[in-house]
């Protein structure tokens, strides 16, 4: 049982900087990938970055390499993203998801997720 929890969101100009910050809970939330998604309106809910608990390894989607980062910290059981370089695209409620399958990119393979943080990037 994992419980998620994500915080962060606002409304910011373009160029602004950003992070969102997902509380992880329950027994056995660090035998879990963690992943962040996002989906706008109308859209398709889509990846955007995933790490394990001792940051070792790092996937991100390509619309956002450069600009984000993700990052892992046992000490307070939060994964956070670190959004740099914003664009109104970016626009969209962002997730935290955990899967016990290895560096997926798919939504279908994540069984716990968080309730999403609004991100609004003005032009």
């Amino acid at each position: 049982q994992v419980q998620l929890v994500e915080s962060g969101g606002g409304l910011v100009q373009a160029d602004a900087s950003l992070r969102l910050t997902c509380a992880a809970s329950g027994r056995t939330y660090m035998r879990h990938l963690m992943a962040w998604f996002r989906q706008a309106p109308g859209k398709e809910r889509e990846f955007v970055a995933s790490t394990n608990w001792n940051g070792g390894i790092t996937v991100y989607a390509d619309s956002v390499k450069g600009r984000f980062t993700i990052s892992a910290d046992t000490a307070s059981n939060t994964v956070s993203l670190q959004m740099t370089s914003l664009r109104p695209e970016d626009s969209a409620t962002y997730y935290c998801a955990a899967t016990i399958s290895s560096y997926s990119r798919h939504k279908s393979d994540y069984s716990y997720w968080g309730q999403g943080t609004q991100v609004t990037v003005s032009s």
